[in-house]
């Protein structure tokens, strides 16, 4: 970026956290149901649940719960980015000698703050719950960097439904298949024990590579070709994400 657009996308994203810190209930909400579900999977479903696995549940289904935090956030990116759509602020900022891709910068990046202070929240209440990880230092800091460049992706896709949607109801409804995708993978149990052509969906969709990669860095042990696997899906989401959201962007304000 040049110092224009970085300096517009600033001002922008700015702009944009004011809001929130505004109505801090989206972040509240955000937070809320993936905590319900630790309540539920731990205090009233786990002791019935068998994952072939001598760690306590709560550290086993974590990654999955993290990830459902980040699915739930980015709904707010897609809503927020219709609303402003609709109320004509794009044309707004097109007559002003601002940096056209800072606008949507500005929502992606202020989605990553967002669900970072989310994220924060959840783990916060795991810890309480009995989470207890001994991650070093490095591998925090990897699972700090799966989770940014998982919200990245999932941002991007929620860029492309709220330039694309034609309600308020379905720029944020593009986020109920992200946020139902965990539970058929490897987040709650193991893949092992579902049926055949379930079984195989899960090993072989997205979310199971990046639990399993997430569950291993907070039990210190190898996590063999799922990194890479999980890091190719990201990256891959991404850049075609990125590449659709900015050709409708485009096309948007020609």
């Amino acid at each position: 970026m040049s110092t224009h657009v970085i300096r517009d996308t600033g001002t922008l994203t700015g702009r944009s956290l004011t809001h929130i810190l505004r109505s801090p209930d989206t972040i509240i909400t955000t937070a809320v149901t993936p905590i319900a579900l630790m309540l539920l999977f731990v205090y009233v479903l786990g002791g019935a649940i068998r994952t072939g696995s001598s760690e306590s549940y709560i550290d086993y289904m974590l990654p999955g719960i993290l990830l459902i935090t980040i699915a739930s956030g980015i709904a707010y990116t897609s809503y927020r980015l219709f609303l402003d759509l609709q109320g004509g602020i794009f044309e707004r900022f097109q007559s002003m000698p601002i940096a056209r891709s800072s606008v949507l910068w500005a929502h992606v990046l202020t989605s990553l703050v967002a669900n970072i202070v989310s994220v924060a929240i959840v783990v916060g209440v795991a810890f309480a719950m009995g989470f207890r990880t001994g991650a070093s230092v490095g591998a925090w800091l990897a699972v700090a960097g799966i989770l940014i460049l998982f919200t990245l992706s999932l941002t991007w896709l929620a860029v492309i439904a709220g330039l694309s949607a034609k309600t308020v109801d379905g720029a944020s409804a593009f986020s109920y298949p992200l946020i139902f995708l965990p539970f058929i993978s490897s987040a709650f149990v193991p893949t092992s024990s579902m049926p055949g052509p379930v079984a195989w969906f899960a090993e072989n969709q997205p979310v199971t590579s990046i639990v399993n990669t997430i569950r291993a860095l907070f039990a210190g042990t190898p996590v063999g070709s799922s990194i890479w696997i999980a890091l190719a899906w990201m990256v891959g989401i991404l850049v075609v994400a990125y590449a659709f959201a900015i050709a409708i962007y485009k096309k948007k304000i020609s």
